[in-house]
């Protein structure tokens, strides 16, 4: 079957500038208001994981579960995924844990980022493969490619909708720590033998516990976040009962399947639609690198804190994916800009409600809806040269 191409049509060069310039406004906003709105996002996360386990021993109750949940979503989304994408590194007075350099590492894992992915792997999975492959063969996040055995199947549509629901209440744990742990392992191996000049060795499959990646995915995921989080902490409330304990325990257990559902619906739509493109080769060069993250992400409403902190920050996937190195608040500020840029250079620039990209990746995690590629042609270059 003939393959059916998008072309997006831009004056790369020119709009690629505007890009730029854009980004040094950027860089003069940076300043102690942005460290002071990371602060602020962290104090609210930490304030509904507080209030979780405040009233997590009362027995199983929405207030535990939903607060336990928001804390654990902030945390990995707000905080950790900027601070590990050096979105702070560059603001004044930033201190060091709250720095690439120094989140989470070591003994601080368990302050600043208790969670089933590990932040060594998560840097290398999301970081640089992802974000610098976007929608190409080598992203490990496209999801049509990723379910293309789901999509493929004959199975009655009700139960490839019934996974479907599996995967959202699961997916950190079965889909997000196996494979940032796989391109770890692969990572170092691929970079162990350049440096040693020799073969590339096979570090083995990610579902074999015997493996080197699947030693780590079971000890620095599963059983490091598993027994803290349904073990160690339900343990402390022991003094006030073994029914508050348990009680805990189930809190901590629905408010993971929260969390689940919560991020996959903020996450795993935000490249994923009918709407969005994929790409056949790499890009060319940085100009179209740009295009290429605007054309194949997505944003949900975008403008308030509340609102943001419920999207966790995900809602500014567009400008993000151009400069994943901003703070959140310089997201918020230079959004409509980016907006009106793209407006004016007529490069797609998507923006809907975060339910009508979950219906739209839903229909393609199917097999209803397919994501073709796109090209991207340089109208300054295809115009004829002045007489």
């Amino acid at each position: 079957m003939e393959t059916t191409h998008q072309f997006i049509d831009v004056d790369v060069e020119a709009f690629a500038a505007e890009i730029e310039a854009l980004r040094a406004e950027m860089d003069e906003a940076r300043g102690p208001q942005c460290l002071d709105h990371l602060k602020k996002m962290e104090r609210w996360g930490r304030m509904c994981t507080a209030l979780g386990y405040a009233t997590a021993w009362m027995g199983p109750n929405p207030v535990s579960v939903a607060a336990l949940s928001l804390g654990r979503t902030s945390r990995w989304t707000m905080i950790a995924h900027h601070v590990c994408h050096k979105g702070y590194d560059k603001v004044p007075g930033t201190p060091k844990r709250l720095t690439s350099k120094g989140f989470a590492k070591g003994k601080r894992r368990l302050l600043d980022w208790l969670d089933w992915i590990e932040p060594a792997a998560w840097t290398e999975e999301h970081n640089i493969h992802h974000h610098y492959k976007l929608g190409e063969e080598g992203d490990p996040d496209v999801v049509q490619d990723n379910l293309d055995w789901l999509r493929d199947s004959d199975l009655p549509e009700a139960l490839k909708l019934a996974l479907v629901g599996f995967f959202m209440g699961t997916w950190k744990f079965t889909y997000y720590a196996p494979t940032v742990h796989q391109y770890l392992h692969k990572a170092r191996a691929r970079r162990e033998a350049r440096r040693n000049k020799t073969q590339e060795k096979d570090v083995g499959w990610i579902w074999n516990p015997l493996s080197e990646p699947g030693k780590d995915l079971v000890t620095k995921s599963w059983l490091y976040y598993g027994l803290v989080t349904f073990g160690a902490i339900p343990v402390l409330f022991l003094p006030l009962g073994p029914l508050a304990a348990g009680s805990v325990a189930l809190n901590s257990i629905l408010a993971e399947l929260a969390t689940n559902v919560h991020t996959f619906i903020i996450i795993t739509t935000n490249h994923t639609g009918e709407d969005l493109p994929v790409f056949e080769d790499a890009g060319r060069n940085r100009a179209e690198f740009y295009i290429r993250q605007i054309v194949g992400s997505v944003n949900y409403r975008t403008g308030s804190n509340i609102n943001d902190f419920m999207h966790g920050w995900l809602n500014y996937q567009i400008e993000h994916h151009v400069w994943p190195d901003l703070s959140m608040r310089q997201y918020q500020l230079v959004q409509p800009k980016l907006k009106a840029l793209c407006e004016k250079y007529g490069v797609p620039y998507i923006q809907e409600s975060v339910w009508t990209r979950l219906r739209k990746t839903a229909r393609v995690m199917i097999g209803r809806d397919t994501q073709s590629p796109a090209v991207i042609r340089d109208t300054a270059a295809a115009a004829p040269a002045p007489i």
